[in-house]
């Protein structure tokens, strides 16, 4: 059996800094939500696992809160794994926002990225209304930070394949 390696990843001050807010911002959508309360972002990280919907929803109210504490659970290995490297400077001229920084990630850490990550995209979608790739804005900002995940998100499966 191979061992398991350790991936690394560099990113800026700047994006690190960004990411963590973007993650926090994910935990307290998670923290403040129910899972019945009709909001489509949280419905779509509990999508149905029947097509009946009564059978749907007794499936939802027994596994939701679980489901939702491991996104929490995640997130703050996110948030941990950021460490020091979403501290930026005061000062916004400051060259070390841009700085690049090495965060090394074992593969449990890897995965809990994978799925927070994927989970954050997951909202951005509906919040943005992407259901397919035709739905995608380039003149809009905020689908800016939806590629960029995606792009992370895609580099970050490519290490892990690699490596397998």
């Amino acid at each position: 059996m191979t061992p398991r390696r350790t991936v690394a990843m560099e990113i800026t001050r700047l994006e690190a800094a960004h990411l963590a807010g973007l993650v926090e911002q994910f935990a307290e959508l998670v923290r403040d939500s129910e899972p019945d309360d009709g909001d489509p972002a949280i419905g779509r990280l509990l999508p149905s696992a029947y097509a009946d919907e009564e059978a749907a929803r007794e499936f939802r109210a027994l596994t939701a809160s679980d489901l939702l504490d491991r996104r929490l659970a995640d997130a703050a290995v996110v948030q941990e794994s950021l460490g020091d490297a979403a501290t930026t400077p005061d000062d916004l001229a400051d060259p070390a926002f841009l700085e690049t920084v090495e965060i090394r990630l074992d593969p449990p850490t890897a995965h809990a990225w994978l799925r927070t990550i994927a989970a954050i995209r997951l909202v951005l979608a509906m919040r943005l209304g992407i259901v397919e790739a035709e739905d995608h804005d380039s003149d809009d900002p905020r689908f800016g930070i939806y590629d960029w995940l995606g792009y992370r998100l895609d580099g970050l499966v490519g290490a892990l394949d690699a490596e397998s």
